[in-house]
């Protein structure tokens, strides 16, 4: 009874374990596990790569380190060759990308088709003055969201 409780502790979640590889098919090969067991690895658990033919990646007999990815409940055993292998870290490349801002930060404050206005400074503004700058930006920023909104919805807005 004690050997049952080990073979099990071998094949839980997580557990890498090696197996044979004993029948291969289109969408995945079919992996011997130890103590009688058998398990699948899905074509796309192969290799970090994209696999289009699983044959060159694998073939019958061949030995396999695989880890456990999951058990179902019907006792079907899902593995995984790539997730086996050790994680190489990421390295940055030079010469990248500068972070993206958001698309709200990237868009100038000014209205299109007006030159910008260099900012004034508001203690020297009237509320007047404030109110109209305000309401101005507003509807500027309204009218962009609207654009956006009809784009991404594929229709104009009716009225």
């Amino acid at each position: 009874m004690t050997e049952g409780k080990t073979a099990y502790m071998d094949l839980a979640v997580g557990s890498i374990v090696e197996g044979k590889v004993t029948g291969i098919t289109k969408f995945g090969a079919f992996v011997a596990l130890p103590e009688g067991k058998s398990g699948m690895v899905h074509i796309s658990e192969v290799a970090a790569s994209f696999v289009s033919d699983i044959k060159d990646f694998l073939q019958e007999g061949q030995q396999v380190k695989v880890k456990i990815i999951n058990i179902d409940q019907a006792g079907r055993i899902n593995l995984s060759i790539k997730k086996a292998q050790p994680q190489e870290p990421r390295q940055e490349r030079p010469g990248g990308f500068a972070p993206r801002q958001p698309r709200f930060q990237q868009r100038s404050a000014a209205p299109r088709g007006r030159a910008p206005q260099p900012p004034r400074d508001p203690a020297t503004m009237s509320f007047e003055d404030k109110l109209k700058a305000f309401m101005s930006d507003s509807e500027s920023r309204q009218a962009d969201v609207r654009h956006a909104t009809d784009r991404k919805n594929g229709s104009r807005r009716r009225r």
